[in-house]
């Protein structure tokens, strides 16, 4: 979605909502480096107002993410993994609230590798 921001109309705001501790914010912003507003939520409040869930760890840990690990370690990378800081169960979404503030898109995600294309979320944000 960064590269396509400039598609965006003038009068969009982009922002991101994470549960991200206060005292790891610093880190969280220097390792995703994002173009965009990032909105603190550590209690997940804005997460259970739009019915956002957690996943099994079955779902968040089982063969694809093994899989993933099996090939970064085989292309030498496993120094880029990291340990979690974060809560790997919960899951995301990505909504578009319209200017009137309704909600003009939504989007719950079933698992932690499952977010929609970024052509939806423009035609998404293009049609509110």
């Amino acid at each position: 979605m960064r590269d396509r921001l400039d598609e965006l109309g003038p009068d969009t705001d982009v922002a991101l909502i994470t549960f991200t501790k206060p005292d790891r914010l610093d880190s969280y912003l220097t390792t995703n480096n994002l173009p965009f507003a990032v909105l603190l939520d550590p209690e997940r409040s804005s997460y259970r107002s739009y019915g956002i869930g957690r996943t099994s760890v079955m779902r968040a840990w089982g063969a694809r993410a093994a899989s993933r690990y099996v090939q970064l370690f085989a292309q030498g990378r496993w120094r880029d993994l990291r340990r979690p800081t974060e809560d790997t169960l919960q899951l995301g979404g990505d909504f578009v609230v319209a200017p009137d503030g309704t909600l003009a898109y939504g989007f719950w995600s079933e698992g932690p590798d499952d977010r929609p294309g970024v052509d939806e979320l423009i035609a998404a944000i293009s049609l509110d």
